[in-house]
């Protein structure tokens, strides 16, 4: 039984789970907009959020945490000097997911995931 646990396991070990969130939450931060399917964008979107609160709480610990997760440090320098200022007022709630659709391959649900 899963009984409390969270998070999906998008049916990948957990090392690869957990690379392919890395790299979608790095190009999100780093494109500001992606287009992936419904299971790993709400994932993604967790992660997203905890590291813009990363950005909004500055300081060192905050900063080697997010480094800890996001893959380039261009894209820490944009969360922290750019993106987090932006949502400083904001309590939470800094992406939005829009339905576009299936996909012509497989028919899997597509959606858009981009900061708000």
């Amino acid at each position: 039984m899963r009984h409390r646990k969270a998070g999906r396991k998008l049916k990948r070990p957990a090392a690869h789970r957990k690379a392919m969130l890395r790299n979608i939450v790095t190009s999100l931060l780093e494109h500001e907009r992606i287009v992936t399917t419904v299971p790993k964008a709400k994932e993604a979107r967790r992660v997203t959020e905890k590291m813009i609160t990363l950005g909004k709480e500055g300081g060192l610990h905050s900063r080697r945490q997010a480094l800890s997760f996001i893959l380039d440090k261009r894209v820490i320098e944009k969360v922290f000097d750019e993106t987090a200022p932006r949502y400083a007022e904001r309590p939470g709630g800094y992406t939005r997911i829009t339905k576009l659709g299936p996909r012509l391959g497989d028919g899997a649900p597509m959606v858009r995931l981009e900061l708000v």
